[in-house]
């Protein structure tokens, strides 16, 4: 089968269609849409739409989040999906963002974020969820014939990894590109199967990684801060062994990027945060620079074995030719020999 390839790309409204296309053309395997409202168009509304403008591609929340929707209405959101695509549909889901901090609110706590995992996978189950007491079905997602949307966690830390371990279909990793940490974190998910007496190969396992190509390695970083640095961020919401796997230098600086980061230059280019970012962090924490460059250090994740790789691409604010050029190097001169 091979490591499958998706890539994400923010929906735009009236956009989608094309987009859709776009990848699905492209040869990659998956589109992941974000779900962060004020920044973006819905998901659902624009993964339903390139349901039907594809044949092919898996189609995919990257991410949503276990707060702004209660969990009945999202497992209603992507059956719908799943039913128009055929069966192409996947749940990503994580404590929350951006998607929060635009409406003044704070990521999901961990007992919160493990109940909504479980009122989600009943529903998309056909089961009876207790809701507080008061008993509840989604009797339709079983009348479909598909199979089951699986749900996808978004993952950094232990705690987050392990929990997506025992209670979701997938995990993809948010922890970089450097091969050391990503074996961290398949042994923290594997162990956590094992401790929940669950079979460690029950469980598909991915990784988000930041990709710009530009035959100047210089610009390829700049091109990539924006969203380099939300990602690193990431690491730093996390506290303990999210972060020992890390060199010191490399903790520093996202360290820097969180105490800095200023939400209202979400992945943006020009974030005062950005600016924390040293050449050498982004060259191990990502990948940028020349087509051969980047084909060499994807191989070697997937060498790891994952069964995805979600491509992040140039920052938002970088210049829209640059931005499609990046995209269109990946896709035609990286995509194919990761395909081999």
């Amino acid at each position: 089968m091979g490591t499958k390839i998706w890539m994400i790309v923010f929906p735009i409204a009236g956009q989608s269609i094309g987009t859709a296309r776009w990848v699905e053309d492209s040869g990659l395997d998956g589109w992941a849409v974000a779900d962060t409202q004020n920044l973006a168009g819905d998901p659902y509304s624009a993964l339903s739409l390139a349901a039907h403008a594809t044949s092919r591609i898996g189609l995919g929340t990257g991410i949503t989040n276990a707060t702004t929707r209660h969990p009945a209405v999202t497992a209603s959101a992507i059956t719908t999906v799943q039913v128009e695509s055929g069966g192409r549909a996947v749940l990503g889901i994580g404590r929350g963002d951006s998607s929060l901090a635009y409406i003044g609110q704070k990521a999901a706590s961990l007992s919160q974020f493990k109940a909504y995992l479980q009122q989600v996978q009943g529903f998309l189950g056909g089961e009876n969820v207790s809701l507080d007491g008061y008993s509840s079905q989604m009797a339709w997602v079983t009348r479909t014939s598909l199979p089951k949307v699986p749900v996808d966690v978004a993952a950094t830390g232990p705690r987050v990894i392990a929990l997506g371990a025992q209670l979701a279909d997938w995990v993809t990793f948010s922890v970089g590109a450097q091969p050391d940490r990503l074996r961290w974190a398949i042994e923290t998910a594997q162990q956590a199967r094992l401790n929940a007496d669950l079979d460690p190969a029950g469980i598909s396992l991915g990784a988000y990684v930041n990709v710009v190509v530009h035959p100047d390695r210089d610009k390829a970083r700049d091109l990539g801060r924006g969203w380099v640095s939300s990602f690193a961020r990431f690491s730093g919401m996390e506290k303990g062994s999210a972060l020992e796997s890390l060199a010191p230098e490399g903790r520093s600086v996202i360290e820097q990027v969180s105490e800095q980061y200023n939400m209202s230059y979400h992945g943006h280019q020009e974030g005062e945060h950005t600016s924390a970012l040293t050449n050498d962090f982004i060259d191990s924490f990502a990948i940028a620079g020349p087509p051969s460059y980047c084909i060499e250090r994807l191989q070697e994740l997937i060498n790891l074995k994952l069964e995805r790789l979600v491509i992040v691409g140039p920052g938002r604010g970088a210049d829209r030719i640059e931005i499609k050029e990046s995209m269109q190097r990946f896709t035609r001169e990286v995509l194919p020999f990761l395909k081999r």
